[in-house]
């Protein structure tokens, strides 16, 4: 199937939408865990580890350049994008696992509704927002086109959290597709 990358005027028409999300609670829509480099694994449950991070994802053995030791960053355990966001930018809920987040969430990501340090309950399991910028690379280009990643980099992108949050478990526990992630 040819997919079609979506201009910079069309990504822009679905901001309402997106700005729309719920504030206090949002429903799971996707867990993706990556098991090697490149490769994804869908799944409807998922644990949730205070030192492992997503359990059967590589987060833990990936390096960092934001840790001065290139280890894995603590405060990135968890990669998480607004369902809205990543529903527009892929057009197909089958090519959400490219963008290499973890936890999709119809939720509102902004600083203004979820800042650093703030706790969301999730499935049995607790996760709290960091401070690390999420930020796309080169195969987020790739995979939804140049004008996706200006649009989610844009200065109204980064205000809106459109390429996603971090967050590190802070409560272990398991974690299902359809769970309600609630604000603490």
């Amino acid at each position: 199937m040819s997919v079609r990358h979506l201009t910079l005027d069309e990504l822009k028409a679905g901001l309402p939408h997106i700005e729309s999300s719920p504030k206090d609670r949002g429903a799971l829509r996707l867990i993706v865990r990556r098991p090697r480099i490149s490769a994804r694994e869908v799944v409807d449950e998922a644990q949730l580890d205070v030192i492992e991070g997503v359990v059967g994802d590589t987060w833990k053995v990936r390096s960092s350049s934001r840790t001065g030791d290139g280890s894995a960053h603590p405060d990135m355990q968890l990669n998480i994008m607004n369902a809205r966001v990543i529903a527009l930018l892929a057009q197909s809920e089958d090519r959400w696992p490219l963008a290499g987040d973890q936890l999709f969430l119809e939720l509102d990501l902004t600083p203004d509704n979820l800042p650093a340090g703030t706790r969301l309950a999730l499935g049995s399991a607790i996760i709290e927002v960091t401070p690390q910028p999420h930020t796309g690379c080169g195969k987020f280009a790739d995979r939804f086109g140049v004008d996706a990643t200006k649009f989610v980099n844009s200065k109204e992108g980064r205000r809106l959290n459109l390429r996603g949050i971090n967050a590190k478990v802070v409560r272990s526990g398991t974690i299902r597709v359809g769970d309600v992630a609630t604000k603490l």
